[in-house]
Parts: C-alpha cells; sequence; structure tokens
C-alpha cells in the first residue's frame, strides 16, 4: 500500500499493473526527450546572434509536422496494446461480483461456491494492533493466488467505483448495469484499494480489501464460509 513521501506507484501485483508502469515510465521519458528539446532551443535562441540567413520554409514545417506524429505514435502504440490487455477476459478461473451500497460492498461467490457477504470498513475502536485505520475491513475478498479473476461491478443506489491500484484495477459500478474487469494475482498478499467515485456523504469509509492466497487456502476458506 502507499506510504507517506512515496512518489512512485505501489508495488505491482499484477502483469497488468506491471505493464501499466511501464507505460508510465516510457510516457515519462518521452515528455523528458521534449522539455529538452525546448528548453534546448530556448536557449539557444537566447544566448546566440540573430542571423538574418533563411532557410526553406517546406523543410521547417515538414519537421515539425513529422516529429509530432512520430511521437503520438510512439505513446499510442503501446497505450493501445495495454486497453486491450486489459479489455480481453479469456477464461476466468473464478468470478466475483461486487455490489456498491451506500456505504459498504457485498460479494457474491457464485460459480465456485454460492455464498455472499458484506464488507464494512472495521471502526477505529475495533481495530486491531497493526492494522490499518480507515482501510481495514470485517470481511476481506479472498482470491487464489495466479489465477484469473472476473470481476462483475454494478451499484445498488448512487455511482460507486471499485478500485484496487496495486492489481491495477479500477471499474465503476453503476445502477442497473453490469460492467466487468478482471485481474491476475501474481503473488500472495493483502492488497487495499477504496471507493473512487464520490458517491455521499460516507464516500470516505467503504474501503476494499483483496488477499491473495495459495489454492488450497482458499479453498479451506470457501468451504468455512459456505457451511
Amino acid at each position: 500500500m502507499a506510504n507517506h513521501s512515496q512518489l512512485n506507484f505501489q508495488d505491482a501485483a499484477s502483469p497488468i499493473m506491471e505493464e501499466l508502469m511501464g507505460f508510465h515510465d516510457h510516457a515519462l521519458m518521452v515528455a523528458l526527450a521534449i522539455c529538452s528539446l525546448v528548453l534546448y532551443l530556448l536557449t539557444l535562441m537566447l544566448t546566440e546572434k540573430l542571423s538574418s540567413s533563411t532557410i526553406n520554409a517546406q523543410e521547417i514545417e515538414l519537421v515539425w509536422t513529422i516529429l509530432p506524429a512520430m511521437v503520438l505514435v510512439m505513446l499510442a502504440l503501446p497505450s493501445l496494446r495495454i486497453l486491450y490487455m486489459m479489455d480481453e477476459i479469456n477464461e476466468p478461473d473464478l468470478t466475483l461480483k461486487a455490489i456498491g451500497h451506500q456505504w459498504y460492498w457485498t460479494y457474491e461467490y457464485t460459480d465456485f461456491k454460492d455464498f455472499t457477504f458484506d464488507s464494512y470498513m472495521t471502526p477505529t475502536a475495533d481495530l486491531p494492533l497493526g492494522h490499518f485505520r480507515l482501510l481495514e475491513v470485517d470481511h476481506r475478498v479472498i482470491v487464489p493466488m495466479s489465477s484469473t479473476v472476473r470481476v462483475i461491478v454494478t451499484a445498488d443506489d448512487v455511482l460507486h467505483s471499485w478500485a484496487v491500484p496495486s492489481l491495477g484495477v479500477k471499474t465503476d459500478a453503476i445502477p442497473g448495469r453490469l460492467n466487468q474487469t478482471s485481474f491476475l494475482a501474481s503473488r500472495p498478499g493483502v492488497f487495499y484499494g477504496q471507493c473512487s467515485e464520490i458517491c455521499g456523504a460516507n464516500h470516505s469509509f467503504m474501503p476494499i480489501v483483496v488477499e491473495s492466497t495459495p489454492l488450497a487456502n482458499f479453498e479451506n476458506w470457501s468451504s468455512l464460509m459456505s457451511s
């Protein structure tokens, strides 16, 4: 999870988030190259003597047309690649349904074991020692590690958004509509998120906690929940 004075993203816990972080670094390098070129040209204009000689205007127009086009292609191609990767859901191992309410989440595991539970933020007074204030919940979402999980997201009342930064997931929850996304947790751990759509007075108090565990642990947990 994020900490104080952190300047970069949270550590990636899914292949999609690793791709997003790589594209972020790539875009920053392109922006740095553009800024360096503009700064060099400004410095050159301020320090060099003005010359009355002119060059062919067609050559200048050719350069300032082709260079921006090349920059846009350098940004567009990897961006489109990641967009298609995020939209592709091939034979998920598990389907999870997340329903947003004011101000808690309901989760349904319908295709593996048919059970449902509500997830409320743990009040500060009941928070165990060492847990995170305003981020811990009474019932975590447990998913198997290294398995493709499809998340169907909707809402019961107003707009919400199911977002877990470490997994590279952010999907709007809209009443009367089903949106879907997917992720694959590449390592075990506990990953924190929050509702990312202003949904009312207690918008800040409906966190999301996803715990990735080995498959055997997940099966034991699901058996306990369904019994």
